[in-house]
């Protein structure tokens, strides 16, 4: 089958492809890549990932169409006479760039880095973030030092937090600081000093004081850009602890303060354990949507400050770690920052 060439100028190019029924299979990202000669396939599922892939559906009165709308499931099902549109971007450059972002650092050596993320600032480059990440703030503020570790698009990262989580995050700053920081981060602290402890406002009060989601976790069957609790995961195990109730008006428990601990470290563990252990973060509308009439229990105040927050209400509060030259086990502290903060005193007031 012939495939279809990109049109426009480096600067716009599009593909406008039409389902003929015969490319094997009905999956978007199958029938993109039968297609396009141009896009490797890892390329086109970054484009429908970043809302850059379009359909128009055909429908069966009167080969009448529906209109244009992204679709960002690259195992949606397409139908003959569908027409599908890649907006392809201009290319970018492998190697992300430097860029003056300031940093709240918190500790500094000629080892390793850690800083308190704000909420917000994504972690490094991909799809839809080719700049203005923390990737790119460490490679202006440190240099050199940090070219090559872990891979061109994540130097000097071991770990990351989502988009709108704050909190403790450390880098490597050298390959040997990277390797040290690598093992300490796949053991969890099985058998080292490593722990990463979080902050994390929840709907509901749990039945108990303390206790452990073992659940293992995996990419959600429909919604490919969430994860879920599945059999056959990965495995996944967060400790959490009740560190404080919140009354509603009503003068019942409608929130409580976990501390969390990951004794693992899947891609938004803390947001699906939790949830599917019935208390969802507040402020989540990936995992916890269907727990926004609980808004309703909140004094106004609370109410407010729930609004304002904007994110799910999940704070890294805690990192202990053995540092990768001298061995000497380092702990980092960092308080809520203000709009966790004033959700918590809100939510105390019960007013």
């Amino acid at each position: 089958m012939q495939g279809s060439a990109l049109k426009g100028s480096p600067s716009d190019q599009r593909l406008d492809i039409v389902v003929t029924g015969d490319e094997g299979s009905v999956r978007l990202d199958r029938v993109l890549a039968v297609h396009s000669r141009d896009l490797s396939r890892s390329r086109l599922k970054s484009l429908i990932l970043a809302g850059d892939v379009s359909i128009v559906k055909k429908t069966s009165v009167a080969e009448r169409t529906e209109g244009s709308a992204p679709v960002h499931d690259p195992a949606y099902h397409v139908a003959p006479g569908d027409t599908i549109t890649i907006r392809v971007p201009p290319a970018i450059s492998a190697k992300p760039q430097g860029e003056a972002i300031a940093l709240d650092i918190i500790y500094e050596d000629n080892d390793l880095i850690v800083i308190n993320k704000p909420k917000g600032l994504v972690v490094h480059p991909a799809a839809g973030h080719h700049a203005g990440t923390l990737v790119n703030a460490l490679i202006a503020h440190c240099g050199e030092s940090l070219s090559g570790i872990g891979g061109v698009c994540r130097p000097g990262i071991v770990h990351r937090l989502d988009k709108d989580t704050t909190g403790l995050m450390v880098a490597a700053k050298n390959d040997a600081a990277h390797r040290s920081l690598s093992a300490q981060f796949a053991d969890h602290g099985r058998t080292g000093a490593m722990r990463r402890g979080y902050l994390a406002f929840v709907w509901g009060l749990p039945s108990r004081a303390h206790g452990t989601v073992d659940a293992p976790i995996d990419r959600h069957p429909y919604a490919r850009e969430k994860m879920a609790v599945r059999a056959g995961g990965r495995e996944a195990i967060t400790h959490w602890e009740v560190r404080q109730v919140f009354n509603g008006r009503d003068g019942k428990p409608v929130a409580a303060l976990l501390a969390c601990q990951l004794a693992t470290g899947r891609t938004h563990q803390i947001r699906v354990h939790l949830a599917h252990a019935g208390h969802p973060l507040m402020g989540d509308d990936v995992y916890g949507p269907h727990f926004k009439t609980k808004a309703s229990h909140l004094g106004p105040r609370a109410a407010t400050a729930l609004s304002a927050l904007g994110r799910q209400a999940l704070h890294a509060y805690l990192l202990v770690l053995e540092h990768p030259r001298t061995e000497e086990v380092l702990r980092w502290e960092t308080g809520l920052p203000e709009d966790l903060s004033s959700l918590q005193t809100a939510l105390a007031a019960a007013e």
